[in-house]
């Protein structure tokens, strides 16, 4: 298969059929760097391989239509691409079938997202890929008179340095790098907080009235960061 250029992000499948886990994967590999694409059905995983051919699959074992472990012999009949099976079986025959079909590691369901990361870097460094284009080669995000510098930890508005706390910054960055978007306080809390984190979806409330009073106008009727009714919030620059 065709590879990435050494320099270059390295490609990533996600194919997970649990939205809210699908995106919370996705959008914690491309804050590694990594360039994602995501699939929730085996037959879609077999078709984007052949358009984008990635470098590393991340591979959910249950899965609507053809399962995982179908997708994995199918892929291994003329691919090499490395593949790490997400499971939530936890019987040892059901990680052996897993790895005999093809499968070149597992993660068990629930896992942190620091293990995941370290075995799919540890799984792209075996294949010659380390894989990793840092932020910091694209450090600054910008929407209107909304400056983000990643690496400097600092936000301006129009010039002016915003004294954010450290969960505002990042409140931040998630809606900087998905504007126009539509996200439940539960995809916001696991992207920003970890899925680990023990505390409620108030907490995603609290913090965004905080980031409102610092980059609206007028916080009580906000014009960039906006509920919207029975979704979530929605962040439009």
């Amino acid at each position: 298969m065709t590879s990435a250029a050494p320099d270059s992000p390295a490609r990533i499948l996600v194919v997970e059929d649990e939205e809210s886990l699908l995106f919370t994967i996705a959008h914690n590999l491309r804050r590694e760097g990594y360039e994602v694409t995501t699939a929730l059905r085996g037959d879609d995983a077999l078709r984007l391989v052949r358009e984008n051919r990635p470098d590393l699959i991340v591979l959910d074992v249950m899965l609507p239509g053809v399962d995982g472990i179908q997708v994995c012999r199918l892929l291994r009949r003329d691919l090499d691409t490395p593949i790490l099976m997400l499971t939530a079986l936890a019987g040892e025959g059901d990680r052996v079938a897993g790895l005999d079909s093809g499968a070149d590691d597992y993660v068990g369901k629930p896992f942190g997202m620091r293990e995941l990361k370290a075995r799919i870097r540890a799984l792209l460094r075996r294949a010659g890929r380390m894989g990793e284009h840092p932020a910091k080669d694209n450090p600054t995000l910008a929407a209107g008179n909304i400056e983000l510098d990643r690496n400097r930890h600092e936000a301006r508005l129009g010039g002016r340095l915003l004294k954010l706390k450290p969960k505002e910054f990042e409140l931040l960055l998630f809606f900087l790098e998905h504007p126009g978007k539509v996200f439940r306080r539960e995809q916001i809390l696991d992207a920003v907080w970890g899925e680990d984190y023990s505390g409620g979806l108030r907490t995603v409330d609290v913090h965004v009235r905080w980031l409102r009073q610092k980059v609206e106008e007028d916080a009580g009727a906000p014009v960039r960061l906006r509920t919207v009714r029975g979704s979530g919030y929605i962040f439009e620059g």
